[in-house]
């Protein structure tokens, strides 16, 4: 029997996760619309919903605190430029992915949506929030999923386990992190029988409609990825080359964008990545740690759907969203992309962090996560082809922008 139980669970995992949520997927249409009164099958996306909103709190305290604790207390100056372009089209990505939001705004069904607490008006009622929220009791913001507090004591405790804990004790930290990244990963490894659930639920009470509604917001997405894979990034590589950035742009999503679109991890990319950026003739000593550095805090894909999701449930809640609320939502999308874990799907799991700023509750969030998962079949995969690619593209434009400077000639592939 046992034995039995283990080549089920081996089949299982052997399938690709998006083949195995697709299969979710149509399950879950297909129960609801012949057999609309079983609940029980609805109570797996209600377990599923569960699960991610009881770890995630913990995921965000451990994997930010960990990464600050970790950190290098000098940079070198080489990687400089590769830092700032990282950060810079991270934070631009999330600012284009508001004014796409406010150009084609996007709702979608949710159970029991109620407009919740906090209604941000203007830049002081933002800030208030975000300043009453920064020092809530960290053991509460943890219960109550306040992930402004989370962040700012992860934040302070990462900080200053870096100055005075110990090399054990940061080891022990990081472990942590990898250990509730793992709990993510057993829990995302069950999403199509949670997809399933939530895919029964919202089309017994919906109609197939939902996935009209479903359409619009990946195709909000994937407009928006693709405009900053095709354009922005071009036009910021192009600032600093002065040459046609396409051959370079071309060439990274071919070889570095494809492979990590079938792998959606940034993190299990990166041996691709490094053996791309020998290939362009990058200099050991800079890629081999900006490559690794890239797959954390170049989250252009990840900030993106932080905040399209994030402008969704908002916009499905009837909340009005100020200039001032965008620009500190981009922020904070930025800020929250970089500590993204690298686990497929896993920006989905800051998108409460990115509501409490408009006081959406976490029960509501939680299910724009579980939307998020039902798309992520093709968000997620192009999501990371994005991260991927431009963490190859910016750590070539600095290096070759230094080339410039020293009088060195760009490759023969980009003049």
């Amino acid at each position: 029997m046992m034995n039995g139980a283990k080549a089920i669970v081996k089949k299982y995992n052997e399938v690709s996760l998006i083949l195995r949520i697709v299969v979710g997927l149509v399950i879950g249409a297909v129960l609801a619309l012949a057999v609309p009164g079983a609940g029980w099958v609805g109570e797996l996306g209600s377990l599923f919903v569960g699960a991610l909103k009881g770890i995630a709190p913990v995921l965000v305290f451990v994997i930010v605190a960990s990464a600050l604790a970790q950190g290098s207390s000098k940079l070198d100056r080489r990687f400089g430029t590769v830092i700032w372009l990282y950060m810079l089209t991270t934070f631009l990505a999330a600012a284009i992915a508001s004014i796409t939001s406010f150009m084609f705004p996007v709702s979608v069904v949710l159970a029991d949506a109620a407009q919740s607490d906090v209604v941000p008006q203007g830049l002081g009622e933002v800030l208030g929030t975000l300043l009453t929220n920064f020092v809530a009791n960290p053991v509460s913001s943890l219960m109550s999923g306040n992930y402004i507090g989370i962040l700012f004591w992860a934040c302070m405790f990462g900080l200053a386990m870096k100055n005075i804990g110990s090399d054990t004790t940061k080891k022990f930290l990081a472990d942590t992190a990898d250990a509730v990244s793992q709990v993510v990963r057993w829990i995302i490894n069950l999403a199509p029988f949670g997809i399933m659930g939530l895919v029964y639920t919202n089309v017994a009470g919906n109609g197939l409609a939902i996935f009209t509604q479903y359409g619009k917001l990946l195709a909000l997405l994937v407009g928006t990825m693709l405009f900053m894979a095709l354009i922005v990034s071009p036009f910021i590589i192009f600032l600093y080359l002065r040459c046609n950035p396409y051959p370079l742009v071309f060439r990274c999503l071919k070889e570095s964008g494809l492979t990590a679109f079938f792998t959606r991890s940034s993190a299990a990319n990166i041996p691709v990545n490094m053996a791309l950026c020998e290939k362009l003739g990058l200099d050991k000593e800079m890629y081999s740690v900006s490559i690794p550095l890239g797959a954390t805090i170049n989250m252009d894909g990840a900030a993106i759907t932080i905040t399209i999701m994030t402008l969704a449930a908002a916009n499905t809640l009837g909340i009005p969203v100020t200039l001032p609320a965008a620009v500190v939502l981009s922020a904070m999308s930025a800020l929250g992309a970089c500590g993204a874990s690298g686990v497929a799907g896993g920006s989905l799991l800051l998108i409460p962090m990115a509501c409490s700023l408009f006081g959406i509750s976490n029960d509501v969030a939680m299910q724009m996560v579980g939307v998020g998962f039902i798309i992520g079949v093709i968000q997620d995969s192009v999501e990371t082809a994005l991260n991927s690619a431009g963490d190859v593209e910016f750590a070539a434009t600095a290096e070759y922008h230094q080339w410039l400077k020293q009088g060195k000639p760009l490759p023969d592939f980009l003049k």
